[in-house]
């Protein structure tokens, strides 16, 4: 109702301003140009209602360019206004029922793109080969345009592997070291360095020191592969990351190959991270730490009972070493062992 009361007005206007002579005309115009000029010094921005855009774009449509520099509106304001009515007719069609091929099932389309996410060497048609096996029968084409919808590229254009997937096809031989930091009482600085099998989750070798240089560091190396010859395990790779306290001996001595995480990207030393939240969260932020060897102790204490009790959630709750762990039924006695003053304790049975 409101355009229509609009419209009727703005007829009427032109047909009083036919009846009238120019010189009226101009006078009223100017007249009016001067009522816009004081209501734009009183009024700091103008509300437009649909209906305002819609006449006044129809009108300076048919209004000289250079009489536009008078108006409130700006021609940039309104050639955006005629842009969004445009914009509205087109998108009244996108509401229509569309017609051609139905879509494919949500389910089917997760499935392509699992199959070519897990899959990078995997080309359209060897995921339709997949499909079909699992009774799914789509053409290659379709499998092309949901891959580029999701924007994942061709096969020769994926990317390789991720750090998940890779740690996980090698973790029987990779073994993850890293550096923490213990804040003593008298604020003195300690260095932690420790191994971590990633298959097993054990901690194979940890050690602290006040100065972590070249020849200590290369020690502790040397410490870590003779402990991971006894446990058996044959490390191929060592992931790090690029901390300047690792030296060239330091990779040398560890008999590995080195593979060097890349810049700011924790995520990729993943486990090791987890073990030094563990070890602050269960244990170090709990304590004061007196000096370098109160530190070995507690490491010492800590170590054995996350590889011989602590369950582990990867392993299904077994711990890395599977020391106390057995569910047989409870048979005797729960017996208590506190470690570190009662801040750890491990629960056992009784012997028969």
């Amino acid at each position: 109702m409101a355009a229509v009361y609009a419209l009727v007005r703005i007829v009427l206007d032109l047909i009083a301003i036919l009846g009238r002579d120019r010189v009226a005309d101009r006078a009223e115009l100017l007249a009016l140009r001067q009522q816009v000029r004081v209501l734009e010094r009183q009024i700091k921005r103008v509300h437009w209602q649909p209906t305002d855009r819609l006449i006044l774009a129809s009108l300076l449509s048919r209004v000289p360019i250079d009489s536009l520099s008078d108006w409130v509106v700006r021609p940039a304001t309104v050639v955006g206004w005629h842009r969004e009515l445009v914009g509205r007719k087109w998108r009244a069609f996108g509401r229509r029922p569309r017609r051609g091929r139905p879509p494919i099932a949500d389910e089917l389309r997760d499935l392509i793109l699992k199959m070519a996410s897990e899959n990078p060497t995997w080309g359209y048609v060897r995921i339709r080969g997949e499909l079909i096996k699992l009774g799914h029968r789509v053409a290659a084409g379709t499998i092309k345009a949901c891959l580029r919808r999701s924007r994942v590229p061709p096969a020769p254009r994926r990317s390789g592997p991720t750090w998940r997937q890779f740690l996980r096809a090698h973790a029987q031989t990779i073994v993850a070291t890293d550096f923490l930091t213990v804040d003593t009482v008298f604020l003195k600085r300690f260095y932690v360095l420790f191994f971590l099998h990633l298959s097993s989750r054990r901690i194979v070798f940890a050690a602290c020191t006040q100065h972590p240089d070249a020849v200590w560091v290369t020690q502790q190396a040397r410490n870590a592969a003779w402990e991971l010859s006894e446990l058996g395990v044959e490390a191929r790779y060592l992931v790090r990351d690029r901390d300047s306290k690792y030296s060239e001996g330091f990779d040398v001595a560890t008999g590995a190959e080195v593979l060097r995480t890349p810049f700011r990207t924790p995520v990729a030393n993943a486990f090791a991270e987890r073990w030094v939240g563990s070890l602050r969260r269960e244990c170090l932020d709990w304590m004061l730490i007196l000096n370098q060897r109160h530190l070995e102790r507690v490491l010492r204490v800590y170590v054995k009972h996350y590889n011989l009790a602590r369950p582990h959630r990867a392993l299904e709750l077994r711990p890395p070493a599977g020391g106390l762990w057995d569910p047989a039924p409870l048979r005797g006695k729960v017996i208590v062992t506190p470690l570190l003053g009662g801040l750890l304790k491990e629960y056992s049975q009784a012997a028969a």
